[in-house]
């Protein structure tokens, strides 16, 4: 019946539960609602931080765009200043260039600092580089405790990063990160002075399925356990050690990671969190809970979710202790135990009185008696009914009241809260709970009322500035404008000018082309009969230079006969002298033979002198015939090159007729441009007057929006004077 719990720690829990079992379905939905509320809280959370960081991507893109890596630091650094006040969970705003090294930071030690694989938060660069945006943690960094805390009273090294990519075009990567120090998770979702079970309510995140983090085991806690800074109702705490039955429970530097939910006596995981692993959800709300990690018997609610751009699968449990959820005795039952005890003992000391006084007296005394009792226990019976029964009630409810009255009429204090110890476990509890919790949750909520107000009003002066200074450079560009519009007409005259130019010049050319076509046709036709006549110039010398080549030819063979004749001579004078001799020896009878002899020999002495002057005659002749010859090749040659120059007069003519074709074509061309130009130009005409009626339309916008902005200005001063009517807690961030 009692289960793991024993009769003498069954027993008044199951007596407790008994009388309250009515109230399951209201615990059932109070554990609902814990859960669901932290779950929207964590992702509405989550949410908004990437929305910090994704603005700030988008502000810091630009820069770290530029391929040649030479942006201005002090260009992006406002941005980077202006996130960390909105976004007031960042302890640090960091970015890192593609080797891990930080390019920047708003702590301003960690500039510079290369995060290579040794680095705690390596995975989760890792994981962005090749995956994109990643909530990574929690993990231990004790940079994340040297930077301090952010909005955690608690604060430690234990660390939440929020990481997006910045891919340039030359396909390097960046990394924009946002720190959180992990102790925020815990705050958002204990709300210490909103529990409705203060002595045991803990709400904690345990590992799940460990996707990127696959080194955390599931049930291990990942965020805060309230138990560990003091606040357990019985004075202990996590970090001093939780006493049990079977051992200490205790952590050495951190409640996550070091942290396994398992039940001392079997050292497995308690039924609550492997159920809501192994299931995604568990509910249970009954006679005897589940042993914790304390060994005690707690019921709750677990739920597994993920966060997003988290890869890990994590666990939400919202637990309470059996015996502070079913501890409640309610008015009812109070008022009639005491009503009872009333009864019973009014009705055995009256017995006994109206006994005694009937023996003494008869029976006009037992009457009497009978009287008097029944009188002094109604007077007495309303005494003790009024003072322990309905007077704490009213108290109670006379609290409840004045502090009602006080946060509706006392200027919106929100930093109140009905004190618990003042009532006793009743439905007034109860009432005062879930009061306090109401209060808890419009302080928050207030709070970030006042914070988003905050920001609307610091957006607003941003606006108005900016709305002044975009006024400003509206009429700068009004006058730009109208500058261009003025320079634009001019430059119409100009362009209509310079086409009636270009168009009378191209008549011009025109005709010029045509005397000049007409006299390079004459040029042409002439240098062709100077061509014919060359041709025939050169026809003449070649026959000359063929003839003096066969005169040549023919003196040289006079030159061979005459070189015969000498022979001739030769051998004929030396017959005659022969004959001379022989007529000498006849004697008388030889005289006359020796007289033709003589006659001969001297005809032959005629015939040697006369071949030797025709010889010198024809080798005067044949070098006057060389000369001639060699005057005839350079004439010949002359002639050559005359011809060749006339072909090409004829083609430099023929160019020039083509040459002054392709000018007029290209004037032509040049007058249809300017002609578009014009054409152009007279669009830009429409579209300068457009433009200048849409700056002016501009001016008109410029002007309603800075009205805007001041009534703008207006509503957020009235809405800071309603929000600043309410008190918070100081430095509330939610």
């Amino acid at each position: 019946m009692f289960d793991w719990l024993g009769f003498r720690k069954g027993l008044p829990l199951w007596w407790s539960y008994r009388l309250n079992r009515h109230r399951k379905p209201v615990v059932e939905d109070i554990f609902e609602g814990i859960a669901q509320t932290r779950i929207d809280l964590l992702n509405s959370w989550c949410r908004e931080y990437w929305g910090h960081l994704d603005r700030l991507r988008r502000q810091v893109e630009s820069y770290v765009m530029d391929t040649r890596g030479e942006a201005d630091i002090a260009s992006y650094a406002p941005y980077f200043e202006a996130v960390m006040d909105r976004g007031s969970d960042f302890s640090e705003l960091l970015l890192l260039d593609d080797q891990g090294v930080v390019v920047h930071s708003t702590y301003s030690l960690h500039i510079g600092r290369q995060h290579s694989w040794e680095s705690p938060m390596f995975l989760g660069i890792q994981h962005a580089q090749q995956g994109g945006p990643c909530l990574f943690g929690p993990y231990a960094d004790p940079l994340t405790s040297q930077i301090g805390p952010s909005t955690s009273k608690f604060h430690d090294e234990m660390t939440l990063l929020y990481i997006t990519p910045i891919i340039r075009p030359d396909e390097r990567v960046f990394l924009l990160c946002g720190r959180v120090p992990n102790d925020v998770l815990g705050d958002l979702i204990q709300r210490e002075s909103g529990h409705v079970y203060p002595d045991s309510g803990d709400n904690y995140l345990f590992m799940a399925k460990p996707v990127l983090n696959k080194h955390i085991a599931p049930g291990t806690a990942l965020s805060r356990s309230r138990f560990e800074d003091f606040t357990f109702t019985h004075g202990e705490n996590l970090k001093d050690g939780v006493k049990t039955d079977w051992g200490i429970v205790k952590v050495k530097e951190h409640t996550e990671l070091e942290l396994m939910f398992t039940d001392p006596a079997t050292g497995k995981l308690h039924p609550g969190v492997a159920s809501t692993i192994a299931n995604g959800s568990n509910l249970f709300v009954e006679f005897p809970g589940y042993s914790d990690y304390r060994h005690i018997p707690v019921i709750g609610k677990g739920v597994t979710f993920q966060l997003p751009h988290c890869p890990d699968v994590w666990g939400l449990m919202c637990e309470g202790d059996l015996e502070e959820v079913y501890r409640i005795r309610g008015v009812h039952l109070r008022i009639i135990r005491l009503y009872a005890w009333i009864t019973v003992i009014s009705a055995l000391l009256g017995s006994v009185l109206i006994g005694l006084a009937a023996n003494y007296g008869g029976a006009a005394w037992a009457g009497i008696a009978a009287l008097i009792w029944i009188l002094f226990t109604g007077w007495s019976g309303r005494l003790i009914l009024s003072r322990y029964g309905t007077s704490p009630v009213v108290d109670g409810l006379h609290i409840i009241h004045e502090f009602i009255r006080k946060v509706a009429e006392g200027q919106g204090d929100l930093t109140q809260r009905l004190p618990l110890s003042e009532f006793a476990n009743d439905e007034l509890k109860e009432i005062t709970k879930w009061i306090n919790n109401f209060i808890d949750s419009q302080e928050g909520i207030i709070s970030q009322v006042k914070l988003a107000t905050l920001d609307v009003d610091g957006s607003q002066k941003l606006l108005s500035v900016n709305t002044s200074s975009s006024e400003k450079s509206t009429h700068r560009v009004k006058n730009k404008i109208d500058d261009m519009i003025s320079g634009t007409l001019n430059q119409l005259k100009d362009i209509d000018s310079a086409r009636d130019v270009a168009q009378q010049m191209s008549t011009t050319l025109m005709a010029l082309e045509q005397t000049a076509s007409n006299q390079i046709a004459v040029a042409q036709t002439e240098v062709a009969n100077i061509g014919d006549k060359m041709k025939q110039i050169q026809d003449k010398v070649l026959e000359t230079n063929r003839t003096i080549s066969a005169f040549l030819v023919s003196t040289q063979k006079i030159t061979d006969f005459l070189q015969v004749i000498r022979e001739i001579s030769a051998q004929t004078n030396l017959l005659a002298l022969n004959a001379s001799i022989e007529a000498a020896r006849v004697g008388e009878h030889g005289k006359g033979f020796s007289i033709v002899a003589s006659e001969i020999r001297k005809l032959a002495d005629m015939t040697v002198n006369s071949a030797t002057v025709i010889n010198e005659t024809i080798t005067g002749i044949q070098q006057n015939a060389s000369v001639a010859l060699t005057s005839m090749e350079e004439g010949n040659l002359a002639v050559t090159e005359g011809a060749r120059l006339v072909n090409a007069t004829v083609e430099v003519l023929r160019d020039a007729g083509q040459q002054d074709s392709v000018r007029l074509q290209v004037v032509n061309d040049m007058v249809k441009l300017i002609e578009q130009v014009a054409v152009v130009s007279i669009q830009n005409r429409k579209i300068s007057s457009d433009v200048e009626k849409t700056v002016h339309e501009l001016m008109s916008d410029m002007f309603t929006v800075r009205n805007a902005s001041t009534s703008v200005e207006v509503i957020t001063n009235s809405l800071l004077q309603l929000v600043n009517q309410f008190q918070l807690t100081d430095k509330r961030r939610r």
